[in-house]
């Protein structure tokens, strides 16, 4: 609205112009024919075309300024509509967004994250003592072995040393027992049946 209006007074003011030029022709060509009254009169219609062209000048420039006013009112409505629209999005993010429930739930994945810890650690120390367990009953068989060859008087290292391989090695103590017992009998100095229950276990091993 604002430009074709501007449009219309620069075409007014271009007429006002190319009059303007022609009334100083004719004030010229009036003033070389001597007439002098036609001359006073066109000179004033000279200057009222001026006065016209000035104002339309001034007219001209009000209303670019307007336009640009206008312009600016716009882009201040479209940015308030674009806030506007902002806010309400954000509004409905906000009465979406459960905080309370939120909370919960990271205090819930917390609880669950170090029951979670807690028990991989648990088990990791069951496992251990499970492995130590193994290994601590080893060594008390070992030493329970060790003791029982030691109360009937035979050295496993050097048993092992001399006996090409088990089934030389298993002759010679059944005959060192055999003569264990022969030489004690049923007497104190004999072996005793704990002794006795022992050397079973170890045949069975």
């Amino acid at each position: 609205m604002l430009d074709r209006s501007i449009r219309e007074i620069e075409r007014e003011r271009q007429g006002l112009q190319a009059q303007e030029k022609k009334l100083i022709t004719e004030i010229k060509k009036t003033a070389k024919e001597g007439q002098m009254g036609a001359v006073k009169v066109m000179a004033k219609d000279l200057i009222r075309t001026r006065h016209q062209i000035t104002k339309f000048y001034q007219l001209k420039s009000q209303l670019q300024g307007v336009s640009l006013r206008v312009q600016t009112l716009k882009s201040t409505q479209a940015m308030g509509d674009a806030m506007k629209g902002v806010t309400k999005a954000m509004g409905q993010m906000n009465r979406q967004l459960n905080l309370p429930g939120l909370q919960r739930i990271m205090m819930e994945f917390e609880r669950q994250n170090e029951r979670m810890e807690m028990t991989s650690e648990v088990m990791g120390d069951a496992i251990d003592d499970a492995l130590e367990g193994d290994e601590d009953q080893e060594e008390e068989t070992e030493e329970l072995v060790n003791q029982v060859l030691d109360e009937i008087g035979i050295d496993i290292n050097q048993e092992l040393v001399k006996a090409p391989s088990a089934a030389v090695a298993q002759p010679a103590a059944a005959g060192k027992v055999a003569q264990a017992e022969s030489a004690g009998g049923n007497g104190d100095g004999g072996i005793d049946a704990d002794l006795q229950a022992r050397l079973d276990n170890l045949r069975r091993m």
